[in-house]
């Protein structure tokens, strides 16, 4: 009985860290987001969906590294230093990225506060202009 309280203790534990604020992730609000916007300019664009639902609509110029593969693959497209703008199907899976990132070493990342990207039979739909 002891060990599925201690088991409890430490899932509870984890949960909380996973919701924990991140203090280089910044929200923005969906409604003030423009890409297009010169700010935006030198900021890499990070999609963490899989391939499959990024070839269904995307950003042109965003690096696609699904969630599972960011802790492998994240030095060869983007560096400590950059600023990143997270772009994902669901908040866990933003959060889970700007973990990933802040225990690299990343300190600017950016991510849309809500759902940003949202598909309805088959076809993505976004409140920005330059999605394709």
């Amino acid at each position: 009985m002891t060990l599925i309280y201690i088991l409890l203790g430490l899932a509870g534990i984890w949960g909380l860290t996973q919701l924990w604020p991140l203090r280089s992730l910044t929200y923005i609000n969906i409604e003030d987001l423009d890409l297009t916007q010169e700010r935006w300019g030198k900021v890499k664009i990070l999609d963490v969906r899989d391939a499959s639902e990024y070839w269904t609509g995307h950003i042109p110029g965003t690096i696609n590294i699904s969630v599972g593969r960011l802790p492998v693959l994240w030095s060869k497209h983007i560096e400590p230093h950059d600023e990143v703008f997270i772009f994902s199907r669901s908040w866990i899976q933003r959060k889970k990225a700007a973990r990933i990132l802040a225990r690299r070493g990343f300190r600017q990342l950016y991510a849309a506060r809500g759902v940003f990207l949202s598909t309805n039979k088959g076809n993505v739909a976004s409140p920005c202009p330059c999605m394709q």
